[in-house]
């Protein structure tokens, strides 16, 4: 990690909080019911990527920083079946944004793996 100065430096941390942000603007039209339920599952999923990202890189040691971006690519994959399932279920979703996190779940998915392998070496 030489070079980075912190984490708000780091794609991966950057992209994480833009899908916290689209999450939270897609989730504003679910069902009222579903506020404590899969709708606050989905934000805590989200919340959870750039924040495993940032624990991780203040750990300063690259085996936990790999620890952590696992947890990261497991709250993408959480995320990801949190999403379908609230399509699956007819949520109000807006086609566009849900289109744009599915679109960045997957990329940030491959960047994390990248960027990991890369910790390993």
């Amino acid at each position: 990690m030489s070079g980075i100065k912190s984490y708000r430096e780091l794609l991966i941390w950057q992209k994480g909080i833009r899908i916290v942000v689209l999450v939270y603007k897609l989730t504003q039209n679910f069902p009222k019911e579903e506020i404590y339920a899969l709708t606050s599952q989905i934000k805590r999923a989200s919340v959870s990527i750039p924040s495993n990202i940032a624990e991780g890189f203040g750990r300063q040691t690259d085996k936990s920083f790999h620890h952590f971006l696992n947890i990261s690519r497991g709250s993408l994959n959480e995320l990801e079946t949190q999403l379908i399932l609230a399509k699956e279920l007819e949520f109000n979703l807006d086609e566009k944004i849900f289109n744009e996190i599915m679109l960045l779940i997957e990329e940030e998915s491959k960047m994390i793996h990248s960027f990991s392998k890369k910790l390993k070496n």
